[in-house]
């Protein structure tokens, strides 16, 4: 236990912590101490007390995926009776609703449609920016390199093309863990880390900003975890384009690859690792959606400054066994409880309006 002090003493010193280090306060830290720690970092970091989150959607073009990906219990082939392609107008009434309720950000994300071009997107998101003012968060780095393929594009073109019609940032998905050998038994036709990197990379490159995401306890070790963590952090080094980093434990309900779910308390326990670690990162979003309010508010004791989204949709999760659903008044309380000030954001982390 010397050895964890000794670490955490050096971390809440304002010292990077090491890989192997990290692996050790993941592996032997206690889970009391790993929280006041990353609470100490998070109170530097933030010391106004405020807990923001944003008014947001996740809207799921198509659930038509080529890819089947073993975690994955919501994409379905172009044969399947269930499955779909939401037209422009189907769309727009539901970005309608979210304008409505005071929303502001649009996570825009779907299956790899082998039929689905790079005009069907720039279509959608250009009668998006004619009729309303929002933010298209949206495309992850798998989806933006397959688009890129079919085009017969570089990455860079393609995100040219997307940004001329309307695309402000990109979201964090498909990174689940950054390392090839756990990619090549859970996704083996999905891009590799590096490719998902790439993406990234050249997005920040061309002033796109972008979030960070993991997610954690399917086949992968202690050590890949926080090799994740170092590949995220060594870019974010380079770029400064990430504004945070998200984590959700991997829902096995329907999928193929099945197994159990991690616990809440590994989930608390990475997260707070993360949030020394993640020296260079501003902000650390709480994941209720998988974990569900009572979790998502001890969140905000283990180093999340932020609750994400309001989530009035959402689809990919729901679809292998997480249902929560939290209403608006409801995070104001849940931040209010844990004893902060609720703050409705931008994608960008500009505060719009405190509570």
């Amino acid at each position: 236990m010397l050895k964890v002090r000794d670490i955490l003493a050096k971390c809440l010193a304002g010292n990077r912590l090491t890989l192997d280090e990290g692996i050790t306060l993941l592996q032997e830290a206690g889970l009391h101490e790993l929280g006041r720690a990353a609470q100490t970092v998070r109170a530097k970091l933030h010391p106004e007390g405020l807990v923001s989150f944003v008014i947001d959607r996740n809207i799921n073009y198509t659930n038509v995926c080529w890819c089947g990906c073993k975690f994955c219990a919501f994409y379905r082939r172009p044969s399947d009776p269930d499955a779909y392609v939401l037209s422009v107008d189907e769309i727009l009434a539901k970005v309608r609703e979210l304008v409505d309720a005071g929303g502001t950000q649009l996570l825009i994300q779907g299956g790899l449609h082998p039929g689905l071009s790079l005009d069907y997107i720039t279509t959608m998101f250009k009668a998006i920016k004619e009729h309303f003012e929002v933010q298209i968060h949206s495309l992850s780095p798998p989806e933006i390199a397959d688009l890129a393929k079919k085009e017969g594009l570089s990455v860079q073109e393609t995100l040219e093309v997307l940004r001329n019609a309307g695309l402000g940032s990109l979201p964090g998905g498909g990174a689940e863990i950054l390392v090839d050998r756990v990619r090549r038994q859970v996704s083996p036709n999905k891009i590799n880390w590096r490719e998902w990197m790439n993406v990234m990379r050249t997005a920040h490159a061309m002033g796109m900003k972008s979030t960070a995401t993991m997610m954690f306890g399917m086949v992968e070790t202690v050590e890949e975890r926080l090799l994740h963590l170092q590949r995220l952090r060594d870019l974010q080094d380079e770029t400064g384009g990430f504004t945070a980093f998200i984590s959700w434990t991997y829902q096995p309900a329907n999928t193929a690859l099945g197994g159990k779910s991690v616990t809440a308390v590994d989930y608390l326990r990475l997260l707070a690792v993360a949030r020394l670690f993640l020296d260079n990162f501003p902000n650390l979003q709480a994941s209720w959606v998988t974990q569900g309010p009572k979790i998502g508010q001890m969140a905000l004791a283990f180093g999340a400054n932020d609750f994400g989204g309001t989530m009035m949709e959402e689809n990919v999760v729901r679809a292998a066994g997480a249902a929560f659903r939290i209403p608006l008044q409801d995070i104001v309380r849940i931040i209010q409880d844990a004893g902060y000030t609720p703050a409705q954001r931008t994608t960008l982390y500009k505060i719009i309006k405190i509570f």
